[in-house]
Formats: structure tokens, sequence, C-alpha cells
């Protein structure tokens, strides 16, 4: 509109007499100056800020800031990312398509793509200690079950079989999931899956049954990795089991991958064949997942001949173009700032934290009675059984975040549904991305206790038994008082710590 009122200041001030001695030229430059304008009126729109163009989208993004900021994330898959790797998702890497790998792409242009992934490969095997010339990275794949499926997708065929732990013992669904009536993961759909199973009494893995399965089974993949187990694996033991039986060892430690280049938790590449992971977990990533592979030289077999790994093609294939189109450059540019930040003395000493913050809220949790499973635990979460208070985990769940804290329900072994689970999974990496130490996660224990006990006073009140009954209860004006009077503490306490990224929401 600017361009337009100027255009016409400019010919409404040349006299009408005069208007036969116009210049071609100087048409000429009004219509380009006018084209341009238009231009420029046609695209403004793009480069509005968020809170111009679509403020109730913006608004939903500041009360989500606030929420995280206010309240004390425990879910032990959650992290707080840094800001530069926000940033870089947010960037114009986000813009670009480069289905293929480098110096192999379907599109052109991708010279600079070609270098923030090459760089991204280069600092996963060198943050976890890797020789670039025994084992390669895939850091295409867009999460960690895309990532497990690829592999699958290689190494197994249709039907092929596997072996994870049981996901109500504390498993995860991409490693294979049914019920007597449904196979619930796609997993169990395209694949045959057997689970191994947790000793009921310790609830540690029973390696000697896993491994007696197996014998039968013969699976062509074993998995070491959970979604919600307190203790160390034992990658030797599983390295022991897949060599007796021919499986390949998978290790997918996308809970605890930020532990490991951290260098506080047992490493599973020794043993390993091929290891997966998120990105946006343990490590402070963002949301994605890598896929490490052993390559080059395997063994000399008996006939002297060299026999070599064979998985790098295989899983590249199978992740493009087999199950994926074009990556996503951002996240993959992202994943190589927050791996920056991995090789940093900062982040070790953030992992040696986790650990003890885990450590400490669990064993205060247990010094005011409340069961652990495993009794303990040595990594970033544990899980606790709540049937000995008489409660169960959607309920405690439920008013843990009415007083801004957020968990989320969990099975216990012994338990026969994943709707009705028994337990609380909590996690220590978030809040610890907020600098939270020891003394803090005693304070954070007690209102997580304070939350139990008025979770189990509800569910003792007249009324029904159900969740649907207990959230009705949960509105009654006795329990709302005691509800936001809690919330106020819990939030009066969260907003001192610091919060990662962006400041302008």
């Amino acid at each position: 509109m600017i361009g337009l009122h100027l255009i016409k200041q400019i010919t409404n001030r040349i006299p009408l007499s005069s208007s036969k001695t116009i210049s071609l030229s100087s048409i000429a430059f009004s219509k380009t100056y006018f084209s341009t304008c238009q231009l420029k009126m046609s695209t403004s729109h793009l480069n509005q800020p968020l809170t111009q163009f679509d403020p109730e989208m913006a608004e939903l993004i500041r009360l989500e800031k606030q929420r995280q900021k206010r309240g004390l994330e425990l879910i032990a898959s959650e992290n707080f990312t840094s800001r530069a790797v926000l940033e870089t998702l947010g960037s114009c890497l986000t813009n670009k398509y480069s289905e293929g790998y480098p110096g192999l792409r379907y599109y052109g242009g991708n010279e600079i793509i070609d270098k923030v992934e090459l760089l991204c490969q280069k600092r996963a095997l060198e943050v976890f200690g890797l020789d670039p010339a025994k084992w390669g990275v895939n850091v295409q794949a867009l999460s960690g079950c895309p990532a497990n499926f690829a592999v699958y997708t290689a190494l197994l065929g249709p039907h092929g079989r596997l072996m994870g732990l049981n996901l109500p013992e504390g498993g995860h669904l991409s490693h294979g999931f049914y019920t007597p009536n449904k196979k619930i993961s796609a997993t169990s759909m395209f694949f045959e899956s057997l689970p191994y199973s947790l000793n009921t009494e310790t609830g540690l893995i029973d390696y000697d049954k896993l491994h007696e399965n197996a014998k039968l089974f013969r699976p062509q993949i074993i998995i070491a990795g959970t979604s919600c187990y307190s203790r160390n694996l034992d990658y030797k033991r599983f390295r022991e089991i897949c060599d007796d039986t021919g499986a390949i060892l998978l290790s997918d430690m996308a809970h605890i991958s930020g532990l490991v280049a951290a260098k506080v938790l047992p490493d599973p590449f020794e043993y390993s064949d091929i290891v997966t992971t998120t990105t946006h977990k343990s490590l402070r990533g963002p949301r994605a997942a890598l896929i490490f592979f052993r390559k080059g030289l395997k063994e000399v077999d008996k006939n002297g001949k060299e026999v070599h790994y064979d998985f790098e093609r295989k899983i590249n294939e199978a992740v493009f173009p087999g199950l994926q189109g074009g990556p996503h450059n951002n996240a993959i540019g992202a994943i190589a700032v927050a791996l920056k930040d991995c090789a940093t003395p900062e982040f070790r000493e953030y992992g040696r934290q986790v650990v003890e913050n885990s450590r400490t809220l669990c064993d205060e949790l247990v010094r005011r009675g409340y069961k652990v499973v495993t009794g303990g635990t040595d990594t970033h979460l544990f899980s606790v059984d709540l049937r000995s208070v008489g409660l169960n985990g959607s309920k405690a769940e439920k008013v843990l975040e009415e007083i801004s804290i957020a968990t989320n329900k969990n099975t216990c072994p012994g338990d026969k549904s994943a709707l009705t689970p028994s337990g609380i999974r909590i996690g220590t990496p978030a809040l610890t991305s907020r600098n939270l130490k020891k003394e803090d996660f005693l304070q954070v224990a007690d209102f997580i206790d304070q939350g139990f006990k008025l979770a189990v006073e509800i569910n003792q009140a007249p009324g029904g038994t159900l969740l649907k009954d207990f959230k009705e209860k949960l509105q009654r004006p006795e329990f709302q008082e005691k509800v936001k009077a809690l919330k106020h503490k819990v939030e009066e306490f969260a907003v001192q710590f610091p919060m990662p990224g962006f400041d302008d929401y």
C-alpha cells in the first residue's frame, strides 16, 4: 500500500499538459517499483512473528512454557533442551528436502545439508568413543520406535523372531507387545516376539529364564533395553546368551544414552552388535533417534576367510527408502548441537548429578515408607509400587498433576492391567537440567509424599472406587482447598530454578 501511495503521489504531481512528455523509462520505473512493492506486500505475512500472525497459538505456547516453569517435571523420558538446540530446530534447515544420504541425494542443493549430516555422524561416534572404522551411525530415524522398526525391517524379514523385556514389567512397546486378544505393537504384528520377564520377588531381570527361553525360541535379535527398569543391564550376560543362541544383540539405550555419554553408566557398545537411542531423553537433544551398527571385519572363519558385518547397507536402506522419505534436517542439525554439549565437562557433571538426584529422591521415598521396585535405583529413574498404601498409579498421577508435579502411571511386577497400574514412574533428568541438587530433591520428595497422602485420603472418602469416581471426589471443595494450597507451594518452589531455552514466553 505504501508503494502504490507513492506512485500515485508522483503521477498526481505531473501536470496534465506535460503528460505527453513522460518518458518511457519513468513509466518503466513506476511499474517496476509498483511490482516490487506488491511482491513485498504479498510476502510480508511470512515474516511476521508468531505473536502477530497467530496469537492464539502463541498464547498456547506461552501457557505451556509457564506450566513447565511453574511445575516439577518428573517424567523419566522428558528433559529441557538447550536454547541452541531450539534455535537449530527453528532454523532454515527445516526447508530442505534431502532424500538419500550424503553424496547420494535425490535432490539438488544439498551441499550444505551433506555437511550437517556428516558433522552429526562424526560427533555421534566421538561422543561414545567409537572407532569410525568399526562403527557407523544412521542419524535420519525420526524417533525411537521408527529406529527400532528399521533395524527389524533390515535384519529380520517378515515374521522374524525377536525377544525384548515384557512391556508391563518395564519394557517398551517397540520391543514387541501383545495380549491374548490383540497385537498391540506393530512389532508384534509384523514380527514374532517373545517377551522375557522379571523375577516377581526381586523385580530384577531373570537372565537364567531368558537364556532358557532363547534356546527354545531361537530369536534372531535379543533386545537389551528398557523403559522402566531402575538397575543397570548386564550387557556381558546378554552377549553370552546371544552367542549361545546365534542371536544379534540390539541394545536400546534410549533412556540412558546421555548417562552413557557422561560415562556414569555401563557402556553397551562393548558387547552389542547394534545400539539404538532416542536423543531427547537424558541426551537432552531434539526428538529424534540414532542407530549405531558394527561394520568392518567380524571374524575369520575356520577356512581362513574374512567375514564382514553387513548391517550398514541393510539398515540405511531400511530407513530410506524402506520406511521414510526425506529426513528432518533441522532435527539432524539439532542432534549435532546436543552432541557437542555431551562432550563438555558440564554435561558430564549433569549426568553424575542426574544419578545422584535419582538415588536421593528414591532413598527418601523409601525412608518415608514407600516401596520401590527392585528396592532402589542405579539410574535416572525408579518406580514406586503404591499397592501397600491402598492406591494405584492412575489416581496418584492425577493428584500429582493437580499440584503441578508431572509423573506417569506405570505397571509394576505382577500387574494384570496397564490401564490400572500399581505404580508411578519417576525420573530426574529434567529437573537436573534446571539445576536442582540433592537437597532440593529432599523437598521434592516431601511434595510427592504430601500428594500421595492426599490421594489416599480422597480414595478413602465415601463414593465409588473407579477412576472416574476418584476424579469426581477430587473436585469436592474440601479436597480442592488442599490441592490449591499444595499446588501453590510446589509452584512457589519450582519458579526459583532456571529454565533452559527461550525467555520470551
